[in-house]
């Protein structure tokens, strides 16, 4: 039995997300995201202009006349999904976690991905692999997805992405479409990602707060790693203690962007106090617009 309060989550996310996925980003995701490449359709006698290298050769021995083969585009394609679902994602200062933004985000491009008839599956993982949906198609499959990751309850509190990466290895030996949906708050992720990209189109989502940049001037406070549950006393109403927070989450920040530019990786940030939409569109915008020179 689905608890009514998960349900309800899951019908308002189901009616949103799949409108916005008919509405602003339909067109720019089939532009944007090619299938696995050319697939064989059919031999048809030569015409000139025809490249010779299509010819087929024991067709043509056998009809006594020469024929080439036809191949089409292969658009249907495998998007994954791997969710950070560590005990950082629970946080969130504003209207929503970043875990329940990453549900809607996911919810999002799954939508996306089933109008072109692809396949959606979903790695879900903290410190360890904490569930695995494997890729089908249709909205009651995309809603389950949804539903896994709202419903979530991680065994594991720490983060990490080196074994999301490994694992999607394992479970996607074709070439798919995956978006790491993370605060990417971890190290030693680099090879695994640099393997992952080498086979996969793999696009982060940064799902950031405001909490991620700014320190709130509130006295002395006690801040709690959620991960570790380890808790350090700060003096937050210090300009030079807020200044360097501020210095080291913005150097963190970029040292992250300078890793997905280096492995040539499209990225995203979602942000808990904006809209994600805009930042989507923008990211399939480039990617079609790319797609098309």
């Amino acid at each position: 039995m689905i608890p009514k309060e998960l349900l309800k989550a899951l019908r308002k996310i189901e009616i949103t997300t799949n409108r916005l996925a008919n509405e602003q980003l339909a067109g720019n995701y089939t532009s944007g995201f090619k299938g696995q490449g050319l697939a064989f359709r059919e031999v048809r006698q030569y015409q000139p202009g025809d490249d010779i290298r299509t010819i087929d050769w024991n067709v043509s021995a056998r009809m006594d006349d020469t024929y080439v083969k036809v191949f089409v585009e292969e658009r249907e394609m495998t998007v994954m999904l791997l969710v950070d679902i560590s005990a950082s994602e629970q946080f969130g200062t504003r209207a929503s976690s970043k875990a329940r933004v990453a549900a809607e985000v996911g919810a999002l491009c799954a939508f996306s991905a089933i109008k072109n008839n692809d396949r959606v599956g979903l790695i879900l993982f903290s410190d360890r692999i904490e569930k695995i949906v494997p890729a089908q198609k249709g909205q009651k499959h995309v809603m389950r997805v949804v539903r896994e990751i709202l419903g979530a309850e991680p065994a594991g509190r720490g983060t990490d992405l080196t074994v999301g990466l490994h694992t999607l290895a394992k479970v996607a030996p074709r070439r798919s479409v995956a978006f790491v949906l993370s605060d990417f708050f971890t190290d030693g992720y680099d090879r695994a990602l640099s393997l992952a990209a080498a086979r996969h189109d793999v696009i982060p989502l940064l799902i950031a707060d405001p909490r991620d940049e700014e320190m709130p001037n509130v006295g002395l406070a006690a801040f709690e790693d959620l991960e570790t549950g380890e808790e350090v006393l700060v003096d937050t109403s210090s300009p030079l203690v807020r200044s360097h927070y501020r210095a080291q989450m913005t150097g963190l920040r970029a040292q992250q962007i300078k890793l997905f530019r280096k492995f040539g990786l499209d990225h995203c940030l979602v942000r808990t106090d904006a809209p994600y939409v805009r930042p989507l569109r923008d990211l399939f915008a480039r990617r079609a617009k790319r797609a098309h020179r």
